[in-house]
Order: C-alpha cells, then sequence, then structure tokens
C-alpha cells in the first residue's frame, strides 16, 4: 500500500495536484473498509490510491484513464492482476468504455474484478469529491455532471450507470453497518 500511494504521488502530485488530492482521500476512505475487508483491505487501498493514474499525462494513451492506469500498473509496474483489474474496472468503468468504443479492449485484457472489492472502490470513489471532500453518493453523481456537462460522455456513462453506482454505494454502506455492528 506504500508502494501505491508513493507511486500515485509520483505520477499526481506535480502535474495534476486536485487528482492527487482525490486520490489521497479516495485512499484514506479505502481504510474504513477494513472492518468489512479484513485481509482483503491492503488491496483495496492501494487500487484506491492508484485508480485515477490513468490522468496521469505520461500515461494517457488511450484517453480512457482506467486503461490507461491499468495498462501501466501490469506492463511498467508489473502489478498484482487483482489490482490491474480494480483499476481497469472503477466506477463502472465498462459503461463509459462502451461510450468511447474500447469495451472490447477493456474486457479482453482485464476482466472484471470479484462484485464486493468492486463495490467497494466505487463506494470509495463515489463518496469522494474531485478535491478530497467526503461527499454523499447523490451530491458526487451531481458534481460530475456539474462539471462535465449534460452532454460530455463522462456525464452520459454517469446516467447509464447511475443505478449500479447507487446500488454499490447502498450496499457497501449497509455491509460495513453490519460489520462494525458485530
Amino acid at each position: 500500500m506504500d508502494r501505491a500511494r508513493a507511486l500515485a504521488e509520483s505520477l499526481l502530485a506535480e502535474p495534476l495536484p486536485r487528482r492527487w488530492a482525490h486520490s489521497q482521500a479516495v485512499g484514506a476512505q479505502a481504510e474504513t473498509l477494513a472492518p468489512l475487508l479484513g485481509p482483503e483491505t491492503a488491496l483495496l487501498e492501494s487500487a484506491a490510491w492508484l485508480h485515477d493514474i490513468g490522468y496521469a499525462p505520461s500515461l494517457a494513451h488511450s484517453g480512457f484513464h482506467p486503461l490507461d492506469g491499468a495498462r501501466y500498473l501490469r506492463d511498467v509496474e508489473h502489478a498484482d492482476e487483482l489490482l490491474c483489474r480494480l483499476v481497469a474496472h472503477h466506477s463502472c468503468a465498462v459503461i463509459e468504455a462502451e461510450e468511447r468504443g474500447l469495451a472490447a479492449e477493456l474486457t479482453a485484457e482485464f476482466a472484471p474484478p470479484p462484485a464486493h472489492l468492486s463495490d467497494a472502490l466505487l463506494y470509495c470513489d463515489m463518496t469522494t469529491g474531485p478535491s478530497g471532500e467526503r461527499l454523499d453518493v447523490e451530491q458526487r453523481l451531481a458534481e460530475i455532471h456539474s462539471r462535465y456537462g449534460d452532454e460530455d460522455i463522462v456525464s452520459r456513462s454517469i446516467r447509464r450507470a447511475t443505478p449500479s453506482i447507487v446500488a454499490a454505494v447502498e450496499a457497501t454502506t449497509a455491509a460495513l453497518a453490519r460489520a462494525t455492528a458485530d
């Protein structure tokens, strides 16, 4: 996890400080899921720190950050396969990949991760604003639409993904509440 944090910092802090702030907060949010994930928490924390590295100017090749980040982790960092899959598919990325004509590439190169880990990473990302502030999922979705505009490919994708995003955040919230009540 420390390695993931250092790698994300090296790629994002200087060129994209706001994205770096977001990644720091998503990483911190992942730590809160330890009661739910147990030994899988370290993997989730690494994915949380690294989920947006594909935005780094040095890595942006396809124009689709989940794919660019996962490829870098696989090809350059030789990262764990499941970590690469989590980054590639974070926050319903396959829906945006469809909009961009990249779904076949994404799914051929990276199989979807287990649902509980995917949902947990989505929870961390979709309850954290672009500057690292804590938001509820509705606020986060509204912020994305506001930032990108109604007709942008990101907004269209998020609109399509909203039921899945909300369901994943609600499921993770409920599972965490159960795990901490025991």
